[in-house]
């Protein structure tokens, strides 16, 4: 499906085709991303909003033409509560510290999934550690199923915000996003969501979720590495204090005070990162001239075959099997430590995760050390999947 857009695929690893199955970690870019990065650099390289000349001119309309773009493909009210960062990362990381700050005060308490992702349990750790705030946590079951029922007990009139995954990147499970939001609502808590699993496999319209808050990376989305996206509901964002100073982000400064810009200029300290924010336009432009759904359903039936073919593999061991799942498959054979199987993987060309993928209460919930991970995307095959069990029935024996 449309790998004749992706030329990097079309490469030897080892003397083997490469099969790239890594697209949870990061998806690879379509020749148009490239391109457009590449036409900016030669014919408007410029910085934004700042100048009054030609090139500065074109290159923000670009750049805020983005904005508006990513405000329609996730459904947004407003383009100013688009804010753009340097990935998931950055975007928890600045609710973590802003909304922390205005919002978290000593005995207060933020609710996290067991499930998350290092990068939404370690910024609000570090944002209750300033505050004198707890961390508490809602476990999921051995299938990988959030345990929402349990979440209306976990809130209280100490829970500030509640902070989730939408899709684990380890397990593949895909959280119901909506029940999460409505408990927390009814408790007059917001709610933040971390996308970054979810923004390339499901559409998304953040004002039918009614989140609070939704982060994601453009490279887990066929965009570029370095630029992610904060949506935040305005009234948040106007009480939040900016995360960083610097030029863009005020509006007056003197030495007895200073007074900050308009939204989202608030939270966009410094020269951003134009080329690949330009190519996060043209990625989408990709997903939706191929069509989230389209997207969506060739991974599934990946999903759906990759998971049957494992499960013929004597002492195949398979983490997260949630009946709603994205297209990750997390797995163990035997004794194999999946470092291993991952070494060995890739010597006959087969790109997979291994290690704990940066969840590790998730590795001790099942006490293993890690997982080998596949995951799939638009350009992924039947035939690559053949490949990855081909593989693993030649190296297991040989692992013992």
């Amino acid at each position: 499906m449309h790998r004749e857009l992706f030329p990097i695929l079309d490469q030897q690893v080892y003397n083997h085709p490469l099969v790239y199955l890594d697209n949870a970690a990061t998806t690879q870019k379509p020749l148009s991303v490239v391109e457009t990065m590449s036409d900016y650099y030669l014919h408007q390289n410029s910085n934004i909003h700042r100048g009054a000349h030609h090139l500065a001119e074109q290159a923000t309309e670009r750049y805020e033409a983005v904005r508006r773009q990513v405000q329609q493909f996730i459904g947004a009210a407003h383009s100013h509560e688009i804010v753009f960062t340097r990935g998931t990362t950055e975007s928890i990381n600045l609710v973590a510290a802003s909304f922390g700050q205005q919002f978290l005060r000593a005995g207060d308490e933020v609710v996290v999934s067991e499930m998350e992702h290092h990068s939404n349990i370690v910024p609000w750790q570090l944002a209750c550690q300033r505050q004198g705030a707890r961390l508490r946590v809602l476990p999921f079951d051995d299938d990988g199923i959030l345990q929402v029922d349990q979440l209306a007990s976990l809130l209280n009139e100490h829970t500030r915000l509640v902070a989730v995954t939408q899709v684990s990147n380890t397990l593949g499970t895909v959280n119901p996003l909506q029940e999460i939001i409505a408990t927390a609502h009814q408790h007059h808590i917001p709610v933040l969501v971390d996308g970054a699993q979810g923004i390339a496999h499901i559409p998304i319209d953040v004002q039918a979720l009614g989140c609070d808050f939704y982060c994601f990376s453009a490279h887990k989305m066929y965009g570029p590495m370095g630029v992610g996206v904060l949506y935040g509901r305005e009234e948040w964002l106007d009480q939040m204090p900016p995360y960083q100073g610097g030029g863009e982000m005020i509006k007056e400064v003197r030495f007895d005070g200073t007074t900050y810009n308009e939204l989202p200029f608030k939270f966009e300290a410094g020269t951003p990162a134009v080329a690949e924010v330009l190519g996060l336009g043209s990625a989408i432009d990709f997903m939706q001239q191929v069509g989230v759904e389209t997207i969506a359903r060739h991974e599934q039936e990946l999903l759906a075959y990759a998971t049957a073919q494992l499960q013929q593999i004597d002492g195949m061991r398979i983490f997260g099997n949630a009946p709603h799942k994205t297209s990750v498959v997390s797995f163990l054979v035997g004794d194999a430590h999946p470092y291993d199987v991952g070494t060995l993987l890739d010597k006959l060309g087969i790109a997979v995760r291994t290690g704990h993928h940066c969840t590790q209460p998730v590795m001790d919930h099942y006490g293993i050390p890690g997982t080998v991970r596949a995951s799939f995307a638009i350009y992924n095959t039947k035939e690559e999947v053949d490949e990855l069990i081909r593989a693993l029935e030649r190296i297991v024996p040989m692992l013992g």
